[in-house]
This record gives structure tokens, sequence and C-alpha cells, in this order.
């Protein structure tokens, strides 16, 4: 940088109007101001601002698949650099210009240049850095001044997609079963088996997923289950395609005997404050899946996935009831979702008219009425039954006497 011009420029700065970090969805506009503070009166030509946002992917092959920025080396013949690049975001604004050949005179002093930025409606990939690249939105405002380089300052520009939960894909149960044989031929101990159902597939973060799981323990040996989230990142480049999966939540059940099992009715597993999915990508996708596994000592685990769908919206809970109920049934397992209000049972004047009870309790004369008497009580059984015939049933409560707990074991 000339010395003259760093003595007439002592600041360039840019200033978002929501500086609070929670970032822009795709048709927002992006306001702020150009920050300009000149030490003496300086001519320029113009001063424009560039939004820019793409997503780049790169990893070495053939060394560990590390990312290929990671690696300060040449690549050999024998490691390959897969790479891929797509642009999604490129905006141009001028502020200020100069009208004729002489520039625009600036006065001494702290200047302010307020913009306006609209971002497209289309729908934008968020804002994500992982193991082997990232999409990555800035803004730069530039400075050009007559006879000297231009100068320039970048500002990271953070952009949210919403993924609404609600959705009627995201609404619906999800529900996974699974069994392992431990051992083989004459020295197989027994089957262990795993059944998981959850009541949606969409949640958003800071939320707490209640898992039903049914875990039953026929082997010899002692085991113990647990549930963790994964975060599943996705590149692909030249044809090529690579993962990178990792833990980002867990919890630990009890541990199971032999011969026992255990029942999970609603173990919560909060989601933490991780980046949404991003599933509108074709180099770049991040996912996540539940996953309850069975750690069973002296073999592999047991364990079953269930795909989840990290959202940006809150769970309404509306329009799901009837979705939960029947896929609840159609998997064998019970709703998880309460109903109505139940009714109570009807009176027992409503139910038995004065014609069908007059039928089962005939009048008789004072003589009829003493054979009778001795023929009642000459037959026990016939007393018992014309004790509890045709009584009005016990009193209605909706207080369950019983309440399910969260866990449940139980002896086979």
């Amino acid at each position: 940088m000339n010395p003259e011009m760093a003595d007439k420029v002592k600041m360039l700065g840019l200033l978002f109007d929501n500086d609070q970090g929670s970032g822009y969805s795709p048709g927002e506009v992006v306001s702020g101001h150009v920050l300009i503070d000149l030490s003496t009166p300086t001519i320029i030509r113009a001063i424009r601002l560039l939004a820019t946002g793409c997503c780049r992917v790169g990893w070495i092959e053939g060394s560990r698949s590390q990312p290929a920025c990671a690696l300060n080396i040449v690549p050999s013949p024998f490691l390959s650099r897969c790479c891929e690049e797509r642009e999604y975001l490129c905006l141009s604004k001028t502020l200020l210009e100069a009208t004729g050949n002489e520039g625009l005179s600036l006065e001494v002093g702290r200047h302010e240049i307020p913009f306006e930025l609209e971002l497209p409606q289309r729908p934008l990939v968020p804002s994500f850095t992982g193991k082997h690249g990232g999409v990555c939105y800035s803004v730069k405002a530039v400075l050009q001044r007559p006879l000297h380089h231009d100068q320039h300052v970048c500002r990271e520009l953070l952009i949210i997609s919403h993924v609404d939960v609600n959705s009627p894909e995201l609404v619906c149960p999800v529900a996974e079963s699974n069994e392992k044989m431990i051992g083989c031929w004459i020295f197989a101990s027994g089957p262990v088996s795993l059944n998981v159902n959850i009541e949606r597939k969409g949640y958003s973060k800071g939320e707490s997923i209640p898992i039903h799981a049914e875990i039953e323990n026929c082997s010899s040996r002692l085991v113990m289950p647990k549930a963790v989230i994964y975060q599943i990142q996705t590149y692909k480049a030249r044809g090529k395609t690579i993962r990178y999966k990792h833990v980002v939540a867990s919890v630990r059940g009890n541990h199971i005997p032999s011969g026992c099992a255990i029942t999970w009715n609603g173990k919560t597993l909060k989601i933490p404050s991780v980046s949404p999915s991003i599933l509108n990508s074709d180099i770049l996708r991040v996912e996540y899946s539940l996953a309850v596994i069975v750690q069973i000592p002296g073999a592999k685990k047991l364990k079953v996935e269930l795909p989840v769908v990290i959202g940006t919206t809150s769970y309404s809970g509306f329009g799901s009831r009837s979705l939960h109920v029947i896929s609840g049934f159609s998997a064998g397992w019970l709703p998880f979702t309460l109903p109505d209000t139940p009714e109570a049972p009807p009176n027992y004047a409503d139910v038995v008219s004065e014609e069908e009870f007059d039928q089962h309790h005939p009048t008789f004369s004072p003589s009829q009425q003493s054979d009778e008497l001795e023929r009642q009580l000459s037959s026990q059984v016939f007393a018992y039954i014309q004790q509890f015939h045709l009584q009005p049933p016990p009193l209605y409560s909706e207080v369950d006497p019983n309440p399910v707990q969260q866990q449940s074991v139980f002896c086979l």
C-alpha cells in the first residue's frame, strides 16, 4: 500500500444493520453502511459493493482423505486432489461514482455511505463449514481512487435457509427393528432384538427427541444400550464421494442382564446447537440420523438407525395426531399421541330398559316367592350370578391407578 494513501484513508469499514449474527434468508434485504475515515481531502473514482457466495469442497485421496486445504504439499503422482466449486450468489452495486474525469472529492473526517442489497428469492444453500469443505457468503466494499490500487474491506454474510419441520413428510412417525444372534451353531446363546420408534422425522435444535424402544436380551451376555445423534457430511467432486460421520449427542441406558428386556417409554435425547440439514446442494449434503445401539461384549454391536431432519422452525403440533395413530398401529406400536378427552360410559338406565329389567326380575305371588326363595338358596352359583347380573358398571375415572414409567425392565 502507498504510504501516502495510508495517511489519507485512516479507516475503511463495513457495518451491517443486523449485526447480531441471526443471519439473512432468501428474499431479505441486507442493509448497512460503508465507513470511511479520511485524514485529508481525498479524490475517489467510486465505492462499489459486491456480495458473493459459493460452495467449495476438496480432499486429497491416498492420504487418509485429508482436506485439500489442510495439506501444504504438492500432490504426488500417487495423491489425487478432488475439488469442486459452485457459485450461489453474485450481486454488485455502485454506492458512489464520479461523473467526470476529475473524480469525486470527499472532505476530511468520517463518512457513512448507506447501502441495501436484496437477496434473490430463490432458495440459497445455507452457510456451513465442514470437514472437507463448506458454503461461505461475503460482502465486500471496494474503494477506487485515481493512481492507486483498489482498497477493500470484506465481511462474512451469514445465510440461513428455513427448513419447516411441520411439513407433512416430516411429521410422520419413523420405526425400525433389528435382531442379532449371539454365537453360532451349537455355541449360539440366543438373540438380541431391538425395536425403535420416534414420533416424527423433523426436529429443531434445542428440542428433545422422545425415544420409544424395546430391547430384549435372550443371550447369555450382559448388554448395554445407548442412543446417539449422528451428523453425516457428504461431499462430491469429480465423480467421487466422501463422507464424514461423527456423533453430536448421546445418552446411555441401563445394562440389560441375560434373559431380561427393557422398554424406553419416551427416553429423551436433546439436540445440541448444530447446523440445520442441507439437502439442496449437489456437491455437499448435511444429514442427521438417530441411532439406538446395543453394545454386546465379544460381538459386533446391534444398531438401528432412523433418519432425522434438523429444521429451523419450531414444531407446532398441529395436523399430525391422526398420522401418529395410523402409523403407530401399522408398525405394531401403540400411538404416542393421546386422543381427545374420552367419553364417560353410558348410564345403566340408558342401556337396560324397564321391559328388559322386568323380564329378568318377574313378579311372584307370596307362595311363589317362597318357592322361588328356596330354589335360589339351594344354588350358590345362581345366588352369585343373581348378585352381579345386570348391575351398573363401576364408576368411571380418568386417573390411571398405574401410571406408565419412562423405563421398565422385566425378566423373561
